[in-house]
């Protein structure tokens, strides 16, 4: 049974931390973070009240701080893939940004070029769409600027105006963007490197702790006892984690700030 209950509580974790995939003009996402969040704090709820019944306030603590390190790993995990997914954007809008230029130097309509482009990538269909029907390319752009790594799609739409208004300037405009985000990207991979030895460390000190646990153990002393059968054992063992995770959360937070000013 109280195998049951563990897993009842990593599955909500996993259910929580797992994001869903964004959709542009969708608010499914929005509201699938809500429920999930309901069915993890009813899930967590109902584990420990059951838990708690049975007499077992370690066995009822233990499931919860399994819940909070699964918690911590698959949202990494998550945050890690989500800057990947806005690095690839930013290469695609690079790429995006070069084939209209050739294509505008070669003679092609800017509508034509753009739907050209949206058969490459997909991503930027519906302002082909918008720019083959007569609709607001700009709006579109814009839309579209707001999913992560996309950002650069806001100089594109203002590009893209400015060009409608006065007949010219698009395919030189749009050779400056992509430079502008090649050097940008060069900075940002530097910056990145230089943060990588600083989040190393934070992830090795928080790592330490059970370091420590394996050499207690070793050296005949039993410090789970202490940490999942005392009240202060347990005090210490959700103080730690906390301020462990805390830790973690500021570093990356500090690292994510200067990856955003370089």
């Amino acid at each position: 049974m109280d195998l049951l209950l563990v897993a009842l509580l990593l599955a909500g974790a996993l259910l929580l931390v797992v994001p869903a995939q964004p959709r542009l003009r969708d608010a499914g996402p929005v509201s699938r973070s809500g429920r999930r969040w309901r069915v993890v704090l009813a899930a967590t709820a109902a584990a420990s009240v059951a838990l708690l019944a049975r007499g077992s306030v370690p066995g009822m603590v233990l499931p919860l701080v399994g819940l909070a390190v699964a918690s911590a790993v698959v949202r990494s995990l998550a945050a890690r893939r989500r800057d990947r997914a806005a690095a690839q954007v930013r290469r695609r809008v690079v790429d995006l940004c070069d084939g209209l230029r050739a294509e505008l130097s070669a003679g092609q309509t800017a509508a034509g070029a753009l739907d050209r482009a949206a058969t490459e990538w997909s991503f930027v269909a519906p302002a082909a769409r918008a720019a083959l029907t007569g609709g607001d390319v700009v709006a579109a752009l814009r839309s579209l600027a707001t999913v992560p790594g996309g950002e650069a799609l806001r100089v594109v739409a203002g590009a893209w105006q400015v060009a409608h208004r006065t007949g010219h300037g698009l395919a030189d405009t749009l050779g400056r963007v992509a430079a502008d985000l090649r050097a940008a990207e060069r900075t940002r991979r530097v910056v990145g490197g230089e943060l990588a030895s600083a989040r190393a460390t934070a992830r090795l000190l928080a790592a330490l702790p059970v370091l420590a646990l394996l050499m207690g153990s070793g050296a005949g002393a039993d410090p789970l006892r202490f940490l999942l059968g005392h009240p202060a054992g347990l005090a210490c063992l959700v103080g730690g984690l906390a301020t462990g995770y805390a830790g973690l959360v500021w570093i990356e937070a500090l690292a994510r700030d200067v990856e955003r000013r370089g």
